[in-house]
């Protein structure tokens, strides 16, 4: 029979190298993230990678902040949580938006063979095209 140190000991060392692939593929997944910002090559692709990747990355980082705090100090972090529920919901909502917002102000869309939103938007009286030309104000 292990005792209580020693199991505590165990699980410190299963954790850290658990605690430190998380950071590590956290941080891969940023990087990757900003590599897709710089080189894509439209707003759309750009957006992708900003939501998807980062808010891959940011959860791992964030996902072992929690585990580390929880294995070595033995306190759960409800903040920790707290953020990678805010991150996981409000990431790919916003990066929805601003596509949404960059198609209807008539944004153009690199490589597209077929427009299957177009007609659906004229039924409901939105012109790509008109909103090409208008100015912002």
């Amino acid at each position: 029979m292990k005792t209580k140190t020693e199991m505590i000991e165990m699980i410190q060392w299963i954790g850290e190298p658990v605690v430190s692939v998380l950071v590590l593929i956290g941080a891969i997944l940023s990087v990757l993230s900003a590599f897709g910002i710089i080189r894509f090559p439209d707003v759309y692709l750009r957006s992708h990678a900003a939501t998807k990747s980062a808010t891959l990355g940011v959860l791992c980082v964030l996902s072992s902040a929690f585990l580390f705090f929880w294995i070595y100090d033995h306190y759960i972090s409800a903040r920790v949580l707290l953020g990678i529920v805010f991150v996981f919901i409000t990431a790919p909502v916003a990066g929805h938006l601003n596509a949404r917002a960059a198609y209807r102000t008539g944004v153009p869309l690199w490589k597209l063979e077929k427009d299957e939103l177009k007609p659906a938007l004229k039924e409901k009286g939105i012109d790509r095209e008109k909103a090409k030309k208008e100015p912002l104000n």
